[in-house]
């Protein structure tokens, strides 16, 4: 084994964890490679071509890369796993009036859970991904996430679910770099394919982006279960007819289907009597969230109400507001109204740029 370790780094044929897994085979560790295979599209209900992590070309282009270096590669299969967590829940959330957040589920549950047992059973030290984010002991002992360099690609946000057990074992040897410098090295390293090589924004298991068909293909008798319900506004006034309440979402202003003379948002979901509210863009402003099933990363516990920056959504910004837990629940005063708050999506809290928690939004 080599001195400094041996590390299973998850692959998915990207250019991003391509170059984690050469950064670590060059600085010295034994790597050992690994492509989880999550999902089959054909159960997706999809009707473009296979993209993504789990098709069978970026499953090739890991284990080329890997044969090219020198270092041992293996396919995982995840799909009950993950199809019987994530997709169900997916599924669940929206039936429910929320909106799910499928990638930090995944993380949680189902990707870091399945790399290290996969990492027992092959001795590995370490795991590693190609996310773009930092991770350091802290001087409490814990080991605590931060924000990658690359601001614009930083991922902490989806990381707030992962234990402290499983941080202790991982690492990100992407988080000190940006994006372009790493497609800079994918080209030094004579992989020009890999290193313009685009990337998907979709959800994984919804390559077409289209939530809706998905939902209809995973429950075909949904319309008929929910059918049509009203378009209400805030004093119970009835507006119009929807095609049904799961396909709505908190914020969504286009594809209503309705016209009221000005711009119109979705401001609540009731799925106990089928009805979508809708409001002017001001009412979507709260001053105040709870978030549920928390998760602390930085500290064990906070005593005290805090100071932390808030972010609402993967590409928010982040809002001033002082955070008070409670039990497995985080009270969130905002300093100023924020818009758009969707129960099921993640709240995360951050100190500067460390990772204090997370969890999901409640209504």
């Amino acid at each position: 084994m080599s001195k400094r370790g041996r590390v299973l780094v998850a692959m998915s044929g990207g250019v991003d964890s391509s170059v984690a897994a050469v950064m670590l085979h060059e600085q010295g560790y034994e790597v050992i490679g690994i492509t989880m295979k999550t999902w089959d599209y054909a159960s997706s209900g999809g009707s473009s071509k296979e993209t993504g992590c789990c098709s069978l070309d970026s499953i090739n282009d890991a284990r080329a890369l890997a044969v090219n270096y020198g270092f041992p590669h293996f396919i995982l299969d995840i799909r009950d796993e993950f199809g019987d967590y994530v997709i169900d829940n997916f599924v669940d959330e929206y039936i429910a009036g929320r909106t799910p957040n499928p990638c930090v589920l995944c993380n949680t549950h189902i990707k870091w859970e399945a790399l290290i047992k996969r990492a027992n059973k092959l001795d590995c030290e370490f795991i590693a991904t190609g996310h773009y984010a930092n991770i350091r002991l802290h001087e409490n002992g814990r080991h605590v996430i931060s924000k990658g360099r690359d601001e614009n690609k930083d991922q902490s946000y989806v990381l707030w679910g992962v234990t402290q057990e499983n941080l202790a074992r991982t690492q990100f040897p992407l988080g000190s770099f940006t994006k372009k410098e790493i497609r800079q090295m994918a080209a030094d390293m004579g992989q020009m394919e890999l290193a313009n090589k685009s990337e998907s924004y979709e959800i994984c298991f919804v390559p077409d982006n289209d939530y809706r068909a998905f939902l209809r293909h995973k429950m075909p008798d949904l319309d008929e279960k929910v059918g049509p319900g009203n378009f209400i506004l805030s004093d119970g006034t009835v507006v119009g007819q929807h095609i049904g309440y799961p396909y709505f979402t908190i914020g969504q202003r286009k594809g209503l289907g309705i016209a009221l003379g000005k711009p119109m948002f979705v401001i609540e979901i009731l799925p106990e009597s089928n009805s979508v509210m809708l409001g002017e863009e001001h009412e979507l402003e709260r001053a105040q969230a709870y978030v549920r099933n928390i998760n602390l990363v930085k500290y064990a516990s906070i005593s005290e109400p805090m100071e932390a920056v808030t972010k609402i959504r993967y590409k928010d910004s982040g809002a001033l507001s002082t955070i008070t837990q409670q039990g497995d629940i985080m009270k969130v005063d905002f300093e100023h109204h924020v818009k758009g708050i969707a129960p099921g999506q993640s709240a995360v809290f951050y100190e500067g740029n460390d990772l204090i928690g997370g969890g999901f939004l409640m209504k």
